[in-house]
């Protein structure tokens, strides 16, 4: 095994000391500062990402590639959480799904004294 250094990088001179860094200018520029670009439209406009106050609370995940077992998911916000392997207990598992929708207490609004 050889201990020679390693040859210098293409076009830069092998030093051992570090460069200082370039400073920035402390011009002022001229004209005036201009809040947009010219030509360029300032109109506000909509936010796109914002909702209309709808969110998910239960999701349901089926995988079932063709030739295998199908499985399934079933969570919701309120804690639920089931799965189920196979295609009758899939199918069972949808329904429940279904039915759990109107039974969350995250989608049902409570009424009478319970909801004082």
């Amino acid at each position: 095994m050889s201990t020679r250094p390693h040859p210098p990088l293409e076009g830069r001179p092998r030093t051992n000391r570090p460069h200082a860094a370039q400073q920035a200018c402390d011009e002022a520029a001229l004209g005036a500062p201009k809040g947009v670009a010219e030509g360029v439209r300032s109109a506000v406009r909509p936010d796109p990402h914002t909702g209309d106050g709808r969110y998910p609370v239960a999701w349901l995940h089926i995988v079932a590639p063709r030739g295998t077992v199908p499985t399934a998911t079933s969570k919701c916000a309120c804690g639920r959480d089931r799965s189920a392997i196979g295609r009758a207990r899939v199918l069972a598992l949808i329904d429940d799904h279904t039915a759990h929708r109107d039974a969350c207490p995250l989608r049902t609004p409570l009424e009478g004294r319970t909801a004082a």
